[in-house]
């Protein structure tokens, strides 16, 4: 197996980078980068920390950030596992990247900064959703934000509902667990897990 070792060699099997995919990178939020990231209800959120890499999902009923200025994004903490992966690595270390997407566009925006976690009372009740406040915002200064080449998604066919997958024929979230811990009651789990969800999903 041949493994590439240095930048050299790497650099050596890929075309020149195109003007596109320079100029496209910016410090702030141009108006038209804010559109689309103001039409997005996910994003994926990358952090690191000493314990290694998280990338974590979130979503929301409408935008997942709130743009706060052309250079800082807000995104709140919504209920989840509890795991706070993400939030124990921006506390220990600030970079994180964001991959944002739009249903049914192909175009995915992304962003790289800092972040810290806020608990300010203030913030948290401008985030309030059926009478719930996230447990904290994550503040994100942009260093540079741009679009992500369409390619991927096109691939993918991503939006194509004739190719999403059949829910009967994939693992439920019950199967997964008792795929990792064996005396799970995957049954249980799964008969109370839409329910639970309805209810605590703010």
């Amino acid at each position: 197996m041949t493994i590439l070792r240095s930048v050299e060699e790497l650099k050596a099997i890929y075309d020149g980078v195109s003007e596109a995919s320079v100029v496209k990178v910016t410090a702030s939020l141009t108006p038209a980068y804010r559109q689309m990231i103001e039409a997005s209800p996910f994003v994926a959120l990358a952090t690191i920390g000493p314990e290694g890499m998280d990338c974590s999902p979130r979503g929301d009923d409408g935008s997942v950030v709130r743009v706060e200025s052309p250079t800082r994004l807000a995104l709140p903490d919504w209920r989840g596992n509890n795991r706070i992966d993400s939030l124990l690595n921006i506390v220990r270390d600030p970079r994180v990247a964001l991959m944002f997407l739009v249903p049914g566009s192909n175009t995915a925006m992304r962003v790289n900064g800092k972040a810290v976690v806020s608990v300010d009372p203030d913030l948290l009740a401008s985030f309030e959703m059926e009478g719930r406040h996230p447990r904290s915002v994550v503040l994100i200064e942009i260093d540079e934000v741009y679009f992500q080449c369409a390619r991927a998604l096109i691939r993918s066919q991503l939006w194509n509902p004739q190719r999403y997958a059949d829910p009967k024929n994939l693992p439920t979230p019950g199967d997964l667990l008792q795929a990792a811990k064996a005396d799970f009651d995957k049954e249980t789990y799964d008969r109370q897990w839409p329910e639970r969800a309805a209810k605590t999903m703010w």
